[in-house]
């Protein structure tokens, strides 16, 4: 047996040949390798017969390094792209700004500076502690609970923990029924159908419904968008005699104000139904500006307001599929329809908003619309019943957030809602983390505002009970004041500091499971963000910083509480828009001439430049720095006492937090 062996392998076993071809070091290629036989096994590398070592093994040594060289080059391009990210990283923040140079802010600043103090005392306490584990992790010291008395404190820090833990259940119920309430209504196929659609215009048909409505697009300083939402308005598909457009312009820039009068001016040219109104004082805000325009005498005439902000793009058909609701439906108040984006995947920070607002409107409006006929009004694309307003009240300036004032006002006073969920209208989602951090401000602190004023009308109204604690319990205490506050101090003060007293224990369905459920199902509605999963866990927590601080500013009427920043707009579509519209033949009872959309498109050009030559920068959020450490601390802490999956969570925590301290998330400041 050993002879045909041996001849076995003089013989024919004489390896594949191999053809590497290198250009340099990083390209190169090989042709054939054959596998090693089983003789190559049998035979040690002593023992191996006279020529049984054929080529294969130097040939297999030669593959082996090439692959550990094109390893190396891998790594070095990693470590040069790190190099790279971290220059445009310290580049960014060398021309940042604090978020307190920012003088337009009429926040408290002594609140402010408590708060931030607080924040500062728990990072140097945990900066101490962590000092002495390191010491006694090195010097081998050993301390039991008795001798360092931290019975005391777990037996205070425990309530804490359990309430945060039953309010986490509380909100994860909340999540889950009206997922499942979403889940009936795709189901069963329900939705608001009209009793009546309007007649078609083009038929001549005189007996379809088209009441007077009145449309309002109130605004300020906001020429980057004003175009665009003037347009889409006058284009709307209704009789021209029934239609009434106001241009509310709050602007208190000259220039501003002469582009939006020139651009309603031109509109009335081509015969639309379209008036321009500028408030001297801009009193009230948005809602004195609405109340204003209000108590025009013709409004009288009309029985419909329909309100769109300025960065909204109702289309052409948005009346004749909203309005007929009302149609032999006396009690109907509000009509609302969806939101849709024109710039939801411009980067990482509007991903994130799409997934917020996706659940808002595809689980939360349209369950509460189709179940209670009651949501929160969402100031724009919605029409209204003026019979509706002049009985609740009217527009208030009492708080921040006049379209949830004057919502639950009217759901006081019996009125009924319904939610469109097919009916889109296309506007903008903040670039920028400071403009998104000034909006959610706005609306977290306004509603608290509310729920301090409304509280005592709620109960004293004749609505039933069941209405009442859904009102008192769930639209305001659990999604307006509990998830900010359990997010806040859970994740952000009550985990961290339980690193450094082991007694003072949280469980992982506390950290892990329950938070990781939440954001599961806030995600469902939008699935093709599931890759973003896990950074949205994070910036949520991140974003409770900012509205727990609007909560508490607003339940106790600080400074802050009444800040109004009108959300800045990039007027992403505008050039598009323009330009398609040039593109298609001119329409002369519905656009402009081509001449005048020329100069448009120019004047856009133009200002794109100018605002590119802007000297871009970033804000450096305190708070939010001052966290970060804190959480790093933890996670380092953690690490030591081998804690599992409290490192992990509290390490990326805190690494969102960096970035976010840093403005690294969303667009630069101009």
């Amino acid at each position: 047996m050993a002879p045909s062996l041996y001849w076995w392998g003089k013989e024919t076993h004489r390896g594949t040949p191999v053809v590497v071809k290198m250009e340099n070091p990083n390209n190169w290629s090989m042709v054939e390798l054959e596998s090693p036989s089983d003789e190559d096994f049998m035979y040690p590398n002593h023992a191996a017969p006279k020529g049984g070592r054929n080529k294969n093994a130097k040939q297999l040594t030669w593959v082996i390094l090439l692959k550990a060289h094109k390893a190396a080059g891998c790594l070095t391009s990693i470590g040069s792209a790190f190099f790279s990210l971290a220059s445009i990283v310290r580049r960014r923040v060398a021309s940042g700004r604090t978020d307190s140079t920012d003088t337009s802010l009429t926040e408290n600043q002594t609140m402010k500076s408590r708060f931030y103090t607080c924040i500062k005392v728990f990072l140097w306490l945990s900066l101490i502690l962590l000092g002495f584990e390191l010491a006694a992790y090195f010097k081998g010291w050993h301390f039991g609970a008795s001798d360092l008395q931290l019975q005391r404190l777990y037996a205070l820090t425990h309530p804490f923990a359990v309430k945060d833990a039953f309010d986490l259940l509380y909100s994860s119920m909340d999540r889950l029924v009206l997922c499942l309430g979403c889940f009936w209504i795709k189901l069963r196929k329900i939705k608001p159908v009209p009793k009546q659609d309007p007649a078609d215009l083009e038929s001549g048909d005189g007996d379809g419904y088209f009441p007077m409505v009145l449309v309002q697009i109130p605004m300020c300083n906001e020429k980057e968008v004003y175009q665009q939402s003037i347009a889409a308005v006058c284009n709307l598909d209704w009789p021209k005699g029934r239609l009434l457009v106001q241009i509310l312009d709050d602007s208190d820039d000259p220039t501003t104000q002469l582009l939006i009068k020139e651009e309603v001016h031109k509109w009335q040219q081509e015969g639309a139904n379209i008036i321009y109104r500028h408030r001297v004082i801009r009193e009230g805000y948005k809602a004195g500006n609405l109340k204003s325009a209000m108590n025009c005498s013709y409004v009288k005439d009309y029985e419909f307001v329909a309100i769109f902000d300025a960065d909204f793009q109702p289309n052409p058909d948005f009346l004749k599929r909203t309005v007929p609701h009302f149609k032999d439906n006396e009690e109907l108040g509000l009509v609302q329809a969806r939101w849709s984006f024109v710039n939801k995947d411009e980067n990482l920070l509007t991903r994130l908003q799409l997934i917020n607002l996706a659940f808002h409107f595809e689980v939360e409006q349209q369950v509460n619309g189709i179940f209670l006929n009651f949501f929160g009004f969402n100031g724009t694309a919605g029409i209204w019943r003026i019979k509706t307003l002049e009985e609740s009240g009217g527009w208030m300036e009492r708080t921040t957030v006049e379209d949830m004032d004057i919502a639950v006002r009217a759901h006081l006073h019996g009125w009924k809602f319904i939610f469109l969920n097919d009916v889109e209208c296309q506007c903008e989602l903040p670039e920028s983390y400071e403009a998104y951090r000034k909006q959610q401000h706005r609306w977290h602190s306004g509603p608290m505002q509310l729920f301090r004023l409304c509280l005592p009308a709620i109960i004293k109204s004749k609505i039933s009970i069941w209405k009442k604690g859904n009102l008192i319990f769930l639209f305001f205490l659990l999604r307006k004041l509990i998830l900010p506050f359990y997010s806040f101090t859970l994740f952000c003060i009550i985990l961290p500091m339980t690193m450094f007293v082991p007694e003072a224990t949280l469980p992982s369905w506390v950290v892990c499971y329950v938070p990781a459920t939440i954001t599961f199902l806030n995600i469902l509605p939008a699935p093709k963000s599931f890759p973003f999963i896990v950074p949205y866990l994070l910036f949520e927590n991140t974003m409770s910083v900012t509205k727990f601080n609007a909560m508490i500013s607003g339940l106790f009427q600080l400074g802050s509480a009444y800040e109004w920043v009108v959300t800045k707009k990039s007027g992403r579509s505008s050039e598009g828009d323009l330009i398609s519209l040039v593109e298609k033949p001119p329409a002369h009872q519905r656009g402009s001439s081509e001449p005048n959309l020329e100069e448009l498109r120019e004047e856009i050009k133009q200002q794109a430049q100018s605002s590119s030559r802007k000297k871009k920068h970033n804000r450096i959020y305190t708070k939010e720095l001052a966290l970060a450490f804190l959480l790093l601390t933890a996670a380092a802490r953690s690490l030591l006492s081998a804690q599992g999956i409290h490192f992990y969570f509290l390490l990326f925590q805190g690494i969102s937090f960096l970035l976010v301290g840093l403005d690294l998330i969303g667009e630069q400041v101009q």
